[in-house]
Order: structure tokens, then sequence, then C-alpha cells
């Protein structure tokens, strides 16, 4: 609990840290909101400009702009749209549950494509399997997300009719395509991590003894290799959950899937600052806590760690 707390202190001035820097660097953007706001409504007075301003308080000083948000985000008000004039908090979380459930399905489909397909990789080294499931992986990790959602669309759903061409909600048949699209990306990446990994760890001299007091190959890989092997497993995983819980914004904008990334995408092109800052806080809260969890299984799996023990002394 000690050094819960004391992970917990440290990671305050971090999200202090990343709200003020991204608070600043919208302010000093080309344009502001109020100048997207009338963008497109031709010729329009400049007293009108000032007044929109004055309400929405950016004619203040930038530090008493960022102390009002502060202020208003730690008592559970992060503001209205500038867009949309609805509260960002309530347009924010219901945004989240499409990118929860596209999280949740895009992990799943890769525990079940990279970890399978890197042990045998590694099993069966420099063989014929090892250099197949090696030159996909490579192709996988060469092609940009955008890319492969466009040759799946163009596929599954233009060729074959298999699925809509875009998402209609947030039902499993138009979940389908991004889910596949970040998967192929995401696994063929921590394929070849976990690949290396199990790779380094069956050389070890441990495994050599084991091998040859008799102990079965199967036997040795999941309750020993794999188990050794967890941490770099788990790292790969918990960048990728931070990631994607944030919503994957190109592939939410390309499938019209309805989740904060498509959220953020929009609140850029319009510069509505509220809802861009609610969606760099959710980031930031979201790598913070995955990094704080990923501490703490690294307790928990390697006694290493826990009793801070150096593996060079």
């Amino acid at each position: 609990m000690k050094y819960v707390g004391k992970r917990f202190l440290q990671l305050i001035p971090v999200l202090l840290g990343i709200t003020f820097l991204s608070f600043a660097m919208m302010r000093i953007a080309g344009s502001d909101a109020i100048t997207e706001m009338y963008a497109d409504k031709g010729a329009v007075a400049q007293e009108i400009i000032d007044a929109k301003r004055a309400e929405l308080g950016l004619d203040r000083p930038f530090m008493e702009q960022y102390v009002r948000w502060l202020g208003g985000l730690l008592t559970g008000d992060m503001g209205v749209s500038y867009v949309s004039g609805r509260n960002v908090f309530d347009t924010f979380v219901s945004k989240l549950p499409a990118t929860l459930l596209l999280t949740l399905l895009s992990v799943i489909a890769t525990i079940l494509i990279s970890i399978p397909l890197g042990v045998v990789a590694a099993v069966h080294h420099d063989r014929v399997v090892d250099y197949i499931i090696r030159f996909f992986s490579f192709i996988g990790n060469s092609l940009p997300n955008f890319f492969v959602g466009l040759l799946l669309m163009q596929l599954l759903a233009i060729k074959l009719g298999l699925l809509p061409v875009i998402s209609s909600g947030t039902g499993l048949e138009s979940a389908i395509m991004p889910t596949l699209t970040l998967a192929i990306a995401m696994s063929s990446k921590y394929m070849r991590q976990v690949r290396a990994t199990v790779l380094e760890e069956l050389n070890k001299e441990y495994v050599i003894g084991a091998k040859a007091r008799g102990i079965r190959n199967h036997i040795l890989l999941w309750k020993s290799v794999m188990k050794a092997s967890m941490l770099t497993i788990i790292t790969l995983l918990a960048l990728s959950i931070g990631s994607l819980l944030g919503g994957t914004a190109i592939i939410e904008s390309i499938f019209m899937w309805d989740g904060v990334g498509k959220l953020a995408v929009d609140a850029i092109t319009m510069r509505d600052y509220p809802m861009i800052q609610a969606y760099v806080v959710w980031m930031a809260m979201i790598y913070v806590l995955v990094n704080l969890v990923t501490d703490l299984l690294y307790h928990l799996l390697d006694p290493r760690i826990r009793l801070g023990v150096n593996e060079n002394a």
C-alpha cells in the first residue's frame, strides 16, 4: 500500500503538466474556436466576435483561463461544448461504451492471434513455420492501419457484401472490421516480440537443464517459459490497452465508429477546446493508470522487483 500511495503522488505532477501543456498548445494554435465558428458565415462584425469570445472567457489572460478550467475539472465540471452547446462530460461519457467495446474485442483478438503464433514461431525457430509467420507479421506490421481498414472494407463489405461498409451503431456486426483492422496491426507487431521473448527464454540454462532431466517440452514451455515471459507480454498489452482506450481516431473515423477517437477528431477540426481538453485528460489518466497497474503487476509477478534485488549485484 505504501508503494501504491507513493506512485499515486508521483503521478499528480505528471497529470498537471500534461493538462497545462495541452491547454497552452491549443491556445497558441493558428486560429481559435471563435474564428472556426464563424468561418462559414461570411463577413461577421468584429463586435459580435469579441462578444462571443468574452462570453466563452477566451478574452481573459491565459493563466486565468487555465486556473478556471482546472478548478472546474477538479469539481467535476468540464464545461460546455463550443459547437454543440452540450455538457462536455455527458457527451464524452456517452461515447465511451463504443470505445470500450472496440478495445475489449481488439485486445482479445490480438491475444488469440499474437501469443499462440509467437510461441509457435519460437518453438519452430528457423523452420518453415517460423519463416511463414515472420513473413506475414512483417507484411502486417508494414501496412498502415487506415490502409488495412480500406482493404477490409473493399473485400468484406464491397466485394463480398458480408459486412456493412460503415458502422450502423455499436453492434457486433459493425465492430468486426474495425476490430480486425486494429488486431492485424497489433498482432503483427506483438507476434515478433512474443517470439523474441520466448526464444530468449528457451535458450537459458535452466531450460536446457530441465530438458536434460527429461521434463516434457510442453510442460516446460507453459509452466516455466511462458511464466517468465509474462512481464514482456503484459507490458505490450498494457500499451495497447492504453492507446485503444484513447480511441484509435483514424479507424473510428474511417468506419464511423461513434467512440471517443472520432469525437476527438471532430473536436480538433472545429477547435472545440473543452472537448479536446476532456480527451487529453482522458488519455493522460488512461496512460497513467495503465502504467501504475503494470508496475503493480511487475511487483506481483517478479520477486526480484518486489524485493529490490539487483541482478548484477
